[in-house]
């Protein structure tokens, strides 16, 4: 398994805040979470000693991303259907995160109502 240089929490959450409109704040104590329209695309426990981050997937991506990737698992304390919990362990590359990153924002941001997304200029 290639070990790559990855991305730490100050790295992910400026990557984060830096998609249009996004939010953060921390709930349950200790999650850092980031939304967009006042919904969650991604979440990263603060209290773990190995950094890790909850990413909305469409259901069929995130049985793959399991299949292919070690460090991609259900997602802990999500519906598992559409929850991926993504170790960032050093087996994924900094722009594969990012695209997932994007890609669970999208999905969130997709769902918002239109006058919402047109509010937010998405």
């Amino acid at each position: 398994m290639r070990k790559f240089v990855t991305m730490n929490i100050e790295e992910l959450t400026g990557y984060c805040q830096s998609l249009k409109q996004a939010t953060t704040e921390i709930l349950w104590d200790d999650v850092l979470v980031f939304k967009v329209g006042g919904k969650m695309f991604c979440m990263v426990p603060m209290d773990e000693a190995e950094l890790k981050m909850n990413l909305k997937c469409d259901p069929d991506e995130a049985v793959e991303l399991r299949e292919r990737f070690p460090a991609v698992q259900p997602g802990y304390h999500m519906n598992k259907k559409y929850w991926n919990t993504v170790l960032i362990d050093g087996s994924v590359s900094d722009s594969i995160l990012q695209m997932w990153i994007e890609r669970s924002y999208r999905l969130v941001a997709a769902k918002l109502s239109g006058s919402e997304r047109k509010r937010l200029g998405l």
